[in-house]
């Protein structure tokens, strides 16, 4: 038999496989704007300057001896031996105690601390989170078997801002005493806008009552802050710089309209890491150059200070030295 050919059309070639496409991937969440922002709090109007402050040098006279103790990890003492012809020299008994209750790494409350001298005269402060944004603090001040003075405060700390109140010396029966409100406001990430009002009433004051309003401002840079409160009182302008990790500068300068007159200040502070020191200067427009070094004296638990301060036209000198343990 002979071959057999179909007698239809040949049947159509293959259809070419199409490229593959890659699959889409999953586009990614678009997150949700969130509706806080990069604000945050801006602590309160009372520590304003506090980085241009921490600069300068906190100077005594004669000689001073500290002993610190920690009892646990929530009570310390430590006590106290002052040689001095400024302060009344003598022994004072110091006791800290800081409660469980942890808002933050940083801060457990409740704090209370104080020192006592031998002829009890007594300073306390008791400073206590009320609510997760209410922070209390209360001091109280007895001289001479005499209550000197007492001060209640109230900060409230919202997502921006803080306010605050404080009452100190209030007699209601000879109808005295103080309030002074803080409000400090972030505008923006860098700048923060803050007001205050002190309110000062009784009969030692001209005319039964007082009231004197400021207006504070504070820019912080990346290395700076630039602070001042302007008011009925007189003028402070701060600045704080951050030349490199280990030195800081400081500058400021406080006017006075009452007393019309004006003091301008300069400081530094120069941390040696290797050296375990801590160096603090400062020079003011009255020709005051003053000074003070802190050396830790490792592996032990010991702290050298030395503190030297000179008022040229009143040619006067101070020299103190203090030795801290703990």
């Amino acid at each position: 038999m002979g071959q057999v050919h179909a007698s239809g059309a040949p049947p159509p070639p293959p259809p070419v496989p199409e490229p593959l496409q890659p699959t889409p991937a999953a586009a990614p969440p678009v997150p949700e704007k969130e509706e806080t922002t990069d604000k945050e709090n801006p602590g309160t109007l009372e520590d304003l300057h506090k980085k241009c402050k921490d600069v300068f040098p906190v100077m005594f006279e004669g000689g001073k001896f500290m002993l610190n103790k920690g009892l646990s990890n929530h009570f310390q003492v430590s006590h106290t031996i002052n040689f001095s012809t400024v302060q009344p020299p003598g022994y004072r008994f110091g006791a800290t105690f800081v409660g469980t209750q942890q808002v933050s790494p940083s801060e457990a409350y409740p704090v209370m601390l104080g020192d006592i001298d031998p002829s009890g005269n007594l300073n306390a402060n008791i400073i206590h989170q009320m609510a997760p944004n209410l922070r209390t603090k209360f001091v109280a001040q007895i001289q001479q078997s005499k209550w000197q003075a007492a001060q209640m405060t109230a900060d409230y700390k919202g997502k921006d801002f803080t306010a605050s109140l404080t009452l100190g010396n209030i007699d209601i029966i000879n109808g005295s005493g103080v309030a002074v409100s803080h409000y400090l406001q972030q505008v923006t990430k860098r700048l923060d806008l803050g007001t205050e009002l002190v309110y000062q009433y009784g009969s030692q004051v001209p005319g039964g009552r007082i009231a004197v309003h400021s207006i504070a401002a504070r820019y912080a840079g990346d290395s700076y802050t630039a602070s001042g409160t302007i008011g009925g009182a007189g003028i402070h302008l701060c600045y704080f710089q951050k030349a490199t990790e280990q030195l800081q500068l400081g500058v400021e300068l406080e006017t006075s309209l009452r007393m019309q007159e004006s003091v301008a200040s300069m400081a530094y502070q120069l941390e040696i890491p290797k050296g375990n020191m801590v160096f603090r200067g400062t020079l003011d427009s009255n020709w005051t150059v003053g000074a003070v070094m802190e050396k830790k004296l490792m592996p032990l638990p010991f702290t050298l200070a030395l503190s030297a301060m000179l008022n040229h036209p009143k040619n006067q000198f101070k020299l103190g030295c203090g030795f801290i343990i703990g």
